[in-house]
Formats: C-alpha cells, sequence, structure tokens
C-alpha cells in the first residue's frame, strides 16, 4: 500500500510534468513564468516534506529511499535544463549536475545489486537545497523581468535580488548558489563514489 510520504514523492514527478508544460507555453502566455515558479516552489517543498513524514510517522520505505531522490533528480535536471535554454545557467554546469546524477544512480543499481540500499546522505541533501535555491531564485528573476505585475509586492523586492546581471548582492547570491550546487555536485558524487568502491572489488 502506497503510504502518505511516497505518495507525496510521487506528486513531485507529477509536479515537473506541469512546470515543463508552464515553461514550454511562457513564452506564448506570460502567466506560464509564474506557473512555473510556482510549481516549481511546491515541487521543492514536497522534497521536505516527504522526508519529515517519513521519518516523523516512522514510515521510510526501501521504495521511498529509492524515488525520493530520483525524484529530486528529475526536478533539478528539468529545471536545470530550462535556465541553460534561457541563458539563466552555462551549459557546462547543467551537464555536470546531470551527468552527477547519472553516476550516482548507477552506483545506487550496483549497491542495489549487492542488496544495499544506498539512502541520500548529508552532503546530497546540501547538494540538492542549493540547486533548488538557484533554480527558485533564477525562475523569480525570469518571473519578475517578464510579469512584475504578478508578482505581489513582498516578491517583488525579493526578485529585483535576484537578478542575475546586475551587481552587488544580486551577482553575490547567483555566484553563491551557483558555486555552492557545482561544489556541493563535485563533492557528494566522490562521496558516493568513495562509498561504493567495495562493490566495484566483487
Amino acid at each position: 500500500m502506497l503510504n502518505l510520504p511516497n505518495a507525496i514523492t510521487l506528486t513531485r514527478i507529477a509536479l515537473v510534468v506541469v512546470f515543463t508544460a508552464a515553461v514550454s507555453i511562457a513564452d506564448q502566455y506570460s502567466w506560464g513564468y509564474l506557473a512555473a515558479l510556482v510549481t516549481f516552489i511546491l515541487a521543492a517543498c514536497t522534497d521536505w516534506l516527504d522526508g519529515y513524514l517519513a521519518r516523523r510517522l516512522n514510515q521510510v520505505t526501501t521504495f521511498g529511499k529509492l524515488i525520493d531522490p530520483l525524484a529530486d533528480k528529475i526536478a533539478v535536471s528539468a529545471a536545470f535544463i530550462y535556465l541553460t535554454g534561457v541563458g539563466l545557467c552555462p551549459v557546462w554546469v547543467t551537464i555536470l549536475i546531470i551527468s552527477r546524477e547519472f553516476l550516482v544512480t548507477g552506483l545506487r543499481q550496483i549497491a542495489q545489486d549487492h542488496g544495499v540500499i544506498i539512502p541520500a546522505g548529508t552532503s546530497g541533501k546540501w547538494k540538492t537545497a542549493f540547486q533548488l535555491a538557484f533554480c527558485i531564485a533564477s525562475l523569480l528573476a525570469l518571473t519578475w523581468t517578464h510579469t512584475p505585475e504578478y508578482l505581489p509586492s513582498f516578491l517583488d523586492q525579493l526578485a529585483a535580488l535576484c537578478l542575475w546581471h546586475g551587481s552587488g548582492a544580486s551577482n553575490f547570491l547567483y555566484q553563491f548558489t551557483l558555486w555552492g550546487s557545482i561544489i556541493l555536485t563535485v563533492y557528494s558524487g566522490a562521496v558516493y563514489c568513495v562509498g561504493a568502491r567495495k562493490f566495484f572489488q566483487h
């Protein structure tokens, strides 16, 4: 039977479909930018909520350990591909991030073949947090650029700080979230490789 945390995780994958549809129509319908932003924020919230509920309700399952990081990868990959397409993220960063996700997925599969389930580690969770922060800030800046009239006043001020090509705070925010994502992507990938090296000895 599908428990609540796992159902929320699957909802995150469904939200990625909605996000993809929203960005696909954003050029024709400006409200698509806001829809994409809201949808991605909801998806990011489910990333915290499913883990919290799984621990709180004592409903941590093998399925959840596998599908939760997979849902994260799908959401982050979709956002980074889109942000690269609109010029808000360097191509090599998106390639690095997606390559890391394929590598870790492969390592998890090898470990699973040996009867071991590798859950997301601390460095992997921080990596995801930085990536989600970068994506949300980028989408917020994009929404503000195209449809500022749709944003509440407090989001309007926040979005102004997220404009990547400015100076001062905006440039710092861009560099901090982007390079934090890059460093943690490489580091967490290395941690998985070191942890899985014993499986290559068989």
